[in-house]
């Protein structure tokens, strides 16, 4: 058995033209650098060489990424199980829990949740809302705003901007009646949408009765959506119909669909919008948690979560607060954190990470 071989990956910060001899054999003592051991294996190094100082980089550890020498989150599928932490233990036992004043709950380096039922809402062109991630409350790289509308009257609502920045919607409540340019689409319930940069849209409820939720993500950072009328369409380019859908990128909705899921031991995750939707660098997912505590990891992206069902607790460095349907939980760059799910029946969330395209990842 090869005893140099571990589960995470080992993250280190590159420097410029500098070349990284990966270890793929998974003999090296020197891990996860080559030191020849591989002689006679037929298993050869992959070297990588670095275009940027400070570039930072997670190299595999378990030698079954698919995109060698880079972690690819295949280490998190080794076992039946997901890597689990006891929130019984003892020292789990005495982390204090963090009170919400009012809507937040602040946690260690920056963590935090808010509830969007007590956010407090501004309306604007026929819409409700407010920032659920932002400058405001540390976001570097990505915005989050929280919508609401009942208006069934497109005449009255006017489009919303976030200028050239990557956007995705998801419908958290009611079916979508959604306008891009030329372009009107019906988009279901707990549904993914890219709009693409310099695009503008509006939004509805698809029929009476139910009042409309979603959420819009937004990167790079905004400060806060911009409201049109209809006398300010969306620029017009070559890529573009005459009122700003670009046409490069037909299929702009992504649906629930248990065939596209990626396991991960005993949990699972959906893409809902990337490369494939015009969206390179601004990733939504959606992902199941069963009745666990994940073990304490971080990431090289800033996430927001949004917790559609289930209820359960946000564990940071020495500080936890409790999670629940209609929060959005924000998690920064390299954050020690850990979410447990303490419902029998799972708890399912809806991610974005930005700047990144795989959730699986972390260290």
């Amino acid at each position: 058995m090869n005893r140099t071989v571990r589960t995470k990956p080992y993250y280190v910060e590159l420097e410029t033209d500098r070349s990284y001899v990966w270890c793929a054999c998974g003999r090296s003592r020197n891990q996860p650098w080559c030191d020849g051991s591989h002689r006679g294996t037929g298993t050869g190094p992959v070297t990588y060489r670095a275009t940027r100082d400070n570039e930072e980089a997670l190299f595999c550890g378990c030698k079954k990424t698919a995109t060698p020498p880079f972690c690819d989150g295949a280490h998190n599928s080794l076992a039946d199980v997901y890597p689990s932490d006891d929130p019984h233990s003892e020292k789990n036992r005495a982390v204090p829990e963090v009170r919400r004043h009012p809507a937040a709950a602040m946690l260690n380096g920056g963590c935090y949740v808010v509830a969007t039922r007590h956010l407090p809402l501004q309306t604007s062109a026929g819409y409700r809302w407010g920032e659920t991630v932002g400058a405001s409350l540390g976001a570097v790289h990505q915005s989050q705003f929280y919508f609401e509308t009942a208006c069934l009257e497109e005449t009255s609502q006017g489009s919303i901007s976030f200028g050239d920045r990557s956007v995705v919607l998801f419908i958290a409540q009611g079916e979508a009646r959604l306008r891009i340019g030329t372009q009107t689409l019906v988009v279901p319930e707990h549904a993914g949408v890219s709009i693409l940069p310099g695009e503008a849209f509006s939004i509805r409820p698809a029929s009476t009765g139910v009042d409309l939720k979603f959420f819009a993500t937004v990167g790079p950072r905004a400060a806060a959506p911009e409201f049109l009328t209809d006398a300010e369409p969306g620029p017009d380019d070559c890529g573009s119909d005459d009122r700003g859908f670009d046409i490069r990128y037909p299929v702009r909705v992504a649906a629930i669909d248990p065939g596209k899921r990626s396991d991960m031991a005993d949990r699972f995750f959906q893409i809902l919008v990337d490369k494939s939707l015009g969206s390179p660098m601004l990733t939504q997912f959606i992902g199941m948690i069963p009745l666990s505590k994940a073990a304490p990891h971080r990431h090289l992206y800033e996430e927001s979560l949004i917790v559609l069902s289930g209820t359960g607790c946000l564990w940071t460095d020495n500080l936890k607060t409790p999670v629940t349907a209609g929060d959005v939980i924000f998690l920064p760059h390299r954050q020690l954190h850990s979410l447990e799910c303490t419902d029998s029946d799972g708890m399912f969330v809806v991610g974005v990470i930005y700047p990144g395209d795989n959730p699986a990842v972390n260290y």
